[in-house]
């Protein structure tokens, strides 16, 4: 039975509460005809009280017969019901909240805004009623004197009696001034005044805004007060700032400019603290119109900076730049490090082989073609807790310039040699590179397991390349290894921690860092990365730094086994994450206090490279004679993209000597990540090939280059790459014609042949005369025809043949313009493939 529902006649309600829930429907409607019924409970608050209590609350007391006071006022009305509300989101809540802790702190503000307000004005109140009470005492004070003056003198005792006091209290004048006066009922407390309306616009005008709600306003009490705006304010602190700036006069600041050999107005006026307009202005005086834009040169700047006041610092482009050798750290702040041992050999002579089987890993069988096309840093940590950094600089004969690179950077160089094999091309290149590095050498013979090894026989093949193995009374270390069975390893850690300790390695860790570019390769997730040797100093997370013309900020840093790090000292080999783009391989990193220095830094020596790039030098009659060489020659345009930047330079630098007079390779564009579509449109308009050293297009620029014919080569091995691109080169040129003299004849006599043609009869001097042979007629040793033989014929015969000593008689095509005493040779031409 609802609430609503009455009882029917005869029927008694039964016993119970009333339902504090109400449910109902209601129909909401949507866009597009879509329509939702919800059901909807609204609960309503239970009031519970004790019977009566109503009532006695709402009766009103009876007032007491008393006749002078008015009666009480009736008590308020009792309030109504509120309707029950519906709970708060969470979202409705926490705005509530915010909201009325947004007002409480308004009202506290107005509040204590008021009584500041009120405190200002009650003194400005006391100050007056100070001031009028002073001057109606001294009014007083002189009537006094003045009516004392006009009376007869008194007696003494009265006369001093009478004399006024100037240090009485105001009440002590009352008194004695009105003591004459009839005694008169205390008069009761006057009623402040009401304040008149303020009509001079000071603060507490509050017309302006009469009509204006605000929630400083709706909140407070009183509403007639009036704040001051924020523009006020300011305006206030910005009339204080004035008025004590003016308090002195304002003194010039005399500035230390520093000034390169050319700069522009703008940027000498930003130097100078002055304005840009003042100093074109005294450039026109002095003749030169210019721009704020143009550059002037440093004797230019120096005359305005000198007329402007201030002191001039001759700075050059050079000093911009970070000098290395300069930089040298004291004796007593090195410390030791661990020893960067880089090893080097020979290609497929077990280099990583030996790395990997003291690493305990398997790097060789994750390489294209068993060889090593990259350097490989890492840094092992052996039983007696001491650590050591390896290199692993590649084998092949292109990759020349990493292996220099590697023995510029490490303190021991491991030369390795196989047993069965013995010094090779790259071995003996390899010595060399440690002997201009000047940094001494251990030879481990590998492969001393195999059968066909003869260790003794590569130490004496090593005598002929200066290098004295101990064994043989000489200075040079030398360790017989094996990888497959690990024998002679702790042997070669033992001489390597030997040599290092010769060589008393040490580093300052405590200054800013400082390394070398191993690697360098554009990551498709990461961006730039660069395989990192810290030299000197700490590394740290956040460091900004400059490498070669690239600056950037150390994001993130990662170890040879793929750990986070957040600082690498001396010798320690980190992946670098941060990069503005990809630095060349052997570039020096340098940490600088700020982005500003590390960005002109980066500027500077990208603008020197630029300059050396597009730079010409000195002309000469022997470079102009090249150029035209050069400009005769065939150019082979190419781009190459590769995944680290020493592969990319080893590359280059191979391609460079493959060409030769005939043709030469033109690199359009070399980088650094995958090919993309900027790639395959600078090589569509040159018509030239794309080579991918294990890196691939994408998606869009393969759908490009199959549009506009462009070809795609990838490879993984240098080997493939570099025998494709000779043999294209060589299609390029076409094959190749060889000619050989097969016989030599003398034009005895001339005849007629036909109406127009010409008959000459040969005597063959050496060789043979063969119909359709290449032949050539020479007139003082000048050729004046090259073609061929028509008919040959001995009397009235034709032959095939005519061998020397013999007479004969030939008709040359499309010529007559022979003569008796002319020689005539006939050759075969020979067609080869072309070979570079």
């Amino acid at each position: 039975m609802s609430d609503t529902e009455k009882p029917k006649l005869g029927m008694r309600a039964p016993l119970g509460i009333k339902r504090t829930v109400e449910t109902g429907q209601v129909k909401q409607s949507f866009s597009h005809g879509r329509q939702n019924t919800v059901v909807v409970e609204v609960k309503r608050r239970r009031i519970l009280g004790k019977p009566g209590e109503a009532e006695v609350a709402q009766t009103p007391a009876a007032p007491e017969p008393v006749v002078a006071a008015p009666p009480p006022p009736p008590p308020p009305p009792p309030p109504a019901p509120k309707r029950a509300e519906a709970p708060l989101s969470r979202q409705e809540m926490q705005a509530k909240l915010l909201r009325e802790a947004e007002e409480a702190r308004l009202s506290a503000l107005e509040e204590s805004r008021k009584r500041e307000e009120q405190a200002r004005l009650q003194a400005s109140e006391d100050e007056k009623r100070r001031a009028e009470e002073n001057r109606r005492a001294e009014e007083e004070a002189a009537r006094a004197a003045e009516e004392a003056a006009k009376a007869p003198d008194p007696e003494p005792v009265q006369e001093e009696a009478a004399a006024p006091a100037p240090a009485a209290a105001p009440e002590d004048r009352q008194e004695r001034f009105g003591a004459k006066r009839p005694a008169a009922a205390p008069a009761a407390p006057r009623k402040p005044e009401p304040a008149r309306p303020n009509r001079s616009g000071r603060p507490g005008d509050d017309r302006r805004q009469s009509g204006k709600l605000t929630v400083t306003r709706a909140l407070g009490d009183d509403d007639n007060a009036r704040t001051r705006s924020l523009a006020a304010l300011r305006r206030a602190r910005e009339k204080d700032k004035r008025a004590h700036q003016a308090g002195g006069p304002s003194v010039k600041q005399v500035r230390d400019v520093a000034v390169p050999e050319a700069i522009t107005v703008q940027e000498l006026a930003n130097r100078m603290a002055e304005r840009g307009s003042a100093l074109v202005k005294a450039l026109f005086k002095m003749g030169m119109p210019v721009t704020i834009n143009e550059t002037i040169d440093q004797d230019t700047a120096e005359l305005l900076v000198t007329e402007f006041g201030h002191n001039i610092v001759r700075v050059s482009d050079s000093d911009v730049d970070i000098a290395h050798d300069d930089d040298v750290d004291a004796p007593e702040t090195l410390k030791a490090r661990p020893p960067v041992v880089a090893i080097m050999g020979h290609v497929d002579h077990g280099k990583t082989s030996l790395l990997d089987a003291l690493r305990g890993t398997d790097v060789v069988a994750g390489e294209a073609g068993g060889i090593t096309q990259h350097i490989g840093a890492y840094q092992l940590t052996m039983k007696d807790k001491s650590k050591i950094t390896f290199l692993d600089t590649p084998g092949h004969e292109a990759f020349t310039e990493m292996r220099a690179r590697g023995a510029n950077v490490t303190d021991i160089v491991i030369i390795v040699v196989a047993a069965d094999d013995g010094p090779k091309p790259q071995t003996v290149e390899a010595i060399n590179h440690v002997k201009a590095a000047g940094v001494p050498m251990i030879v481990a013979i590998t492969k001393c397991d195999k059968h066909e090894a003869d260790p003794q026989k590569v130490r004496e093949q090593l005598l002929q390349y200066d290098v004295i193995v101990e064994s043989l009374s000489g200075d040079v270390q030398e360790v017989e290894v094996s990888a497959k069975t690990r024998d002679g390893l702790d042997t070669l850690i033992e001489k390597i921690q030997l040599q290092a300790e010769l060589s008393e390695l040490s580093a300052n860790p405590n200054r800013s860092a400082e390394g070398k570019v191993i690697e360098a390769r554009l990551d498709k997730g990461k961006g730039p990365v660069a395989t990192i040797l810290v030299q000197r100093g700490v590394l740290r997370t956040g460091d900004i730094f400059v490498v070669g013309s690239e600056s950037g900020r150390v994001r993130a840093m990662v170890d040879d086994k793929g750990r986070q790090m957040k600082e690498a000292g001396p010798s320690m080999p980190v992946e670098v994450l941060g990069l503005g783009g990809v630095p060349s391989a052997g570039d020096t990193l340098t940490v600088v206090d700020s982005e500003a220095r590390a960005r002109e830094v980066a500027a500077y020596r990208s603008d020197v490279a630029t300059k050396k790039r597009t730079g010409s030098g000195p002309a000469s009659l022997e470079s102009m004679f090249s150029a035209l060489k050069e400009k005769q020659a065939v150019e082979y345009p190419l781009v190459v993209k590769g995944d680290v930047q020493g592969s990319v330079e080893a590359i280059c630098s191979s391609l460079a000597k493959i060409g030769n007079d005939l043709i030469k390779v033109r690199i359009l564009h070399s980088g650094v990540g995958g090919i993309t579509e900027s790639d395959v449109t600078l090589a569509k308009a040159s018509g030239a090939p794309i080579i991918g050293f294990n890196v691939r297009a994408n998606a869009k620029a393969r759908e490009i280059a199959e549009k506009n014919h462009v070809a795609l080569k990838y490879y993984d091995v240098i080997y493939d790459l570099l025998d494709d691109i000779r043999a294209g080169m060589a299609g390029e040129l076409g094959p190749e014609y060889f000619e050989t003299v097969v016989g030599r004849a003398e034009i005895k006599e001339v005849f007629p042949a036909g109406k127009h043609g010409k008959a000459a009869g040969l005597l063959v001097l050496e060789g043979y005369i063969r119909k359709a042979l290449r032949a050539r007629v020479t007139r003082d040793d000048v050729i004046i025809y090259n073609g061929s033989i028509s008919n040959l014929r001995r009397f009235k015969d034709d032959v095939a043949e005519v061998r020397a000593g013999l007479e004969c008689g030939v008709t040359l095509e499309a010529t007559t313009d022979i003569k008796k005493g002319d020689m005539l040779e006939t050759f075969e031409v020979e067609e080869r493939e072309r070979t570079l």
